[in-house]
């Protein structure tokens, strides 16, 4: 019997989550305990009524089901109270914009995210990686997350601008957006607008970061404005304002838009992607000499990773790949049904929310054995299961999709490629693992680690069996 035939014939299962609280609804226990609610969802049905404020919403449990949604983007478009509230920060950018305006916004800004973009894209990674750790003091404390931030802004924005923000620029975006991740997911969890108009010092801090993170990006813009034009992503933005090559204008407010979404999207992620990695490594010893084997195989003499050396940091990628499994991130997301519409044969009235999670799905032991351990053998050329490549989506799927989904992972194995390949950093004593603070994304926001330098891999030639590499790791492009 075919896998189609049998997902036809498939009984869904509904319910609704217990535990409702008068006007918040099921607010305070996301809050609390986020991810252990999450887990408890899936015992009450495939797809779970859930009350988010005094709204009703509807979590998806089974990656089948999140499939369904997300490859169906005018049934079940961008909205809902996560996306409302990104409107305010992003505007109308590509992250949040509805699909009908979705594929001309896509054209624009694909050309500097397609693969042959990508790997030119790997020196400036690996600098900035350099540079950010060069100075880190041996056996000393770190600020890993701060470092990670400080890293992937600057990336980002090379790519955006060319040039790099300056010191204080990248620490005023970290602190903005350590306010408002944190805001966004309290205006997600209990959309009642009134609670966020009253003069609390949370409510303050999130308005005055919006205020400034809007206008580090009109300062950008407008000094670029004033000097020569340059090929990268604002570039094409602003020719697109001119209406250079005969397609109608863009308006100044999208390229305000979408530099924006870009910035913020390309930066927080990936820092919280990369301290996870790290922190997972420290408690994962095994992982992390496997890591290191491949590291002092392929970057004999400790020399820095370019983008020939991708398709043999096997390991690495797997590494970056279970990170992004464990812990995603981007936890989770809304979406709005535009019309009156069925899932898992329960009728969902037009407006409907409808929600789903990358670390829902992730850690579905059905579609993941032991999905609490960090494995990242799981991720191994051959290995993974049909099953568990769709169950995996921390870009999301379909044609919503994140825009720079290899680019991001591309940047995350070379970022760690590089440090990992001078450094071992370990956690503090003392150290407990404790439930991540709730956020929009969700990872380690003030990880410290004491660094310890290794010894540089005497130089070698790599072995022309690519099956060797990261310790008997079978290659894959």
């Amino acid at each position: 019997m075919s896998r189609a035939v049998a997902e036809q014939e498939r009984t869904w299962t509904t319910g609704t989550a217990p535990g409702i609280f008068p006007l918040l609804g099921h607010g305070i226990a996301f809050y609390r305990r986020p991810l252990a609610f999450l887990s408890s969802l899936p015992a009450h049905g495939d797809l779970v009524e859930i009350r988010l404020g005094p709204q009703r919403a509807w979590m998806v449990c089974h990656p089948e089901l999140a499939h369904e949604v997300l490859m169906d983007p005018r049934t079940f478009d961008k909205g809902g109270p996560l996306y409302d509230r990104l409107g305010k920060l992003m505007g109308d950018g590509l992250v949040t914009c509805r699909q009908p305006a979705h594929r001309d916004k896509r054209r624009l800004l694909q050309p500097a995210f397609r693969p042959s973009h990508v790997t030119a894209y790997a020196d400036l990674v690996t600098e900035e990686a350099e540079s950010v750790c060069r100075a880190w003091p041996v056996g000393q404390a770190v600020p890993v997350t701060e470092a990670m931030m400080a890293l992937s802004t600057r990336v980002i924005s090379r790519v955006l601008l060319s040039d790099t923000l300056d010191d204080t620029t990248t620490a005023e975006v970290r602190d903005c957006l350590t306010d408002v991740v944190r805001g966004l997911f309290v205006r997600t969890v209990v959309p009642i607008d009134v609670l966020f108009r009253l003069p609390t010092p949370a409510n303050r801090r999130y308005r005055r970061a919006l205020s400034r993170l809007h206008a580090i990006i009109d300062a950008a813009i407008a000094q670029r404005r004033r000097g020569a034009d340059r090929d990268d992503v604002l570039g094409t933005l602003l020719a697109a304002a001119r209406g250079d090559g005969g397609a109608p204008a863009i308006t100044d407010q999208e390229v305000h838009d979408h530099l924006i979404t870009l910035l913020l999207t390309g930066a927080e992620t990936q820092a919280l992607c990369l301290a996870g990695a790290f922190s997972l490594l420290a408690r994962h010893p095994e992982a992390e000499r496997r890591l290191h084997a491949e590291l002092d195989s392929v970057l004999a003499g400790g020399r820095r990773p370019g983008p020939d050396d991708l398709p043999h940091l096997v390991y690495t990628r797997c590494v970056v790949s279970e990170t992004l499994r464990h812990s995603s991130p981007g936890w989770l997301f809304t979406r709005v049904a535009t019309r009156e519409t069925e899932l898992a044969g329960c009728r969902l009235p037009a407006g409907a929310t409808i929600l789903y999670s990358p670390y829902l799905l992730h850690h579905d032991p059905a579609s993941f054995p032991d999905p609490e351990r960090f494995d990242p053998d799981r991720w191994l050329p051959g290995v993974p299961a049909v099953a568990q490549r769709r169950a995996m989506m921390p870009f999301s799927a379909g044609s919503r999709k994140c825009l720079g989904d290899e680019f991001a992972t591309v940047e995350a194995v070379l970022a760690l490629a590089t440090i990992a390949g001078h450094w071992r950093l370990r956690h503090l004593p003392g150290y407990v693992e404790r439930p991540p603070r709730p956020g929009i994304t969700m990872g380690p926001r003030a990880l410290i680690m004491a660094c310890e330098a290794r010894p540089q891999a005497a130089a070698a030639p790599r072995a022309s069996d690519s099956r060797t590499a990261g310790d008997h790791v079978v290659d894959h492009t």
